[in-house]
């Protein structure tokens, strides 16, 4: 993905679409897993009627095979009109909002381009460095932008409760189990460790010493240490995600799990948020905001 001049990113067929739309959406990275999926839920919503939404553009690395072709067949539907594109430049200036599944380091040039052009946000990329993090911060002052490592509405339900429940059970120690198929690259998850941190900030509240995370034990360790909260990554089949959140005390443990049957959950979360996004004051956001849990 580049600024340099590419294949036309709105298609003739993509017209009628756009009619009664209040959203103009670009995918960046959408040829990626998430990427596709996204774009499928764009082009195929829930409710067929659902014109809240339009897909305008399809970002796709440079070197990508498929610069050029229809998008639609490439994500197993009929043509939309919309090819895949390496033009960043040429997408932001149609898009109200870009939704971003890439890498960190495609986030880090998307971030300040997208705020210069005004284009507004949505983040669901996980395993970001700080220079991706740093330039999320930055556009965060020009443009809206949500960011999250889990677009889905359980997983935002259940940071709500283990807010609470580590708020009331500060004592007990918590410990993160969380399960991916064999393709993720990064471990933990973003939303394992947003699971952590919830833990983390909900005892800050309540005057606990911040903790450290462990997200691996072997060999002769010795006893686990008081507070420590613990991350441990399971990778295998294609399981979508799973995620168990134990705070264990003495005679007892509570247990709360989300499990995601399929990533279409968590496309249909970043569409929401893209449609919920257009227009915001710039700022930085979550899904939180975005399902009005706060």
């Amino acid at each position: 993905m580049s600024g340099e001049p590419s294949s036309s990113t709105v298609g003739k067929g993509e017209v009628s679409a756009l009619v009664g739309a209040t959203a103009r959406v670009g995918v960046y990275g959408a040829l990626g897993r998430m990427g596709q999926m996204v774009v499928r839920t764009l082009l195929s919503p829930p409710e067929p009627a659902d014109l809240s939404v339009a897909l305008v553009s399809a970002l796709v690395p440079t070197n990508n095979a498929q610069l050029g072709r229809d998008i639609g067949p490439l994500v197993g539907l009929g043509a939309v009109g919309v090819s895949a594109t390496c033009d960043l430049g040429s997408a932001l200036r149609i898009c109200q909002v870009i939704i971003d599944f890439s890498t960190p380091a495609a986030t880090a040039i998307l971030a300040p381009a997208a705020a210069a052009a005004g284009v507004a946000m949505v983040i669901g990329t996980t395993g970001l460095h700080q220079p991706a993090l740093a330039a999320i911060g930055a556009a965060s002052e020009r443009v809206p932008v949500v960011h999250s490592a889990n677009m889905s509405p359980g997983i935002n339900v259940l940071l709500g409760l283990i807010r609470r429940a580590a708020a009331v059970l500060p004592d007990y120690d918590a410990e993160i189990v969380e399960i991916h198929h064999r393709h993720k690259r990064d471990a933990p998850s973003g939303t394992a460790m947003l699971l952590a941190d919830a833990i983390d900030s909900s005892r800050r509240k309540s005057g606990v010493v911040p903790k450290t995370f462990r997200t691996g034990r072997d060999g002769m360790i010795g006893p686990r240490p008081s507070g420590e909260i613990g991350v441990m990554a399971l990778r295998g089949g294609d399981v979508a995600g799973d995620h168990t959140v134990m705070l264990l005390g003495n005679g007892e443990r509570l247990e709360l799990t989300h499990r995601a049957n399929s990533r279409e959950v968590f496309a249909q979360g970043a569409v929401q948020a893209a449609r919920w996004v257009v227009g915001r004051p710039a700022r930085l956001y979550d899904m939180q905001d975005v399902l009005g849990l706060r």
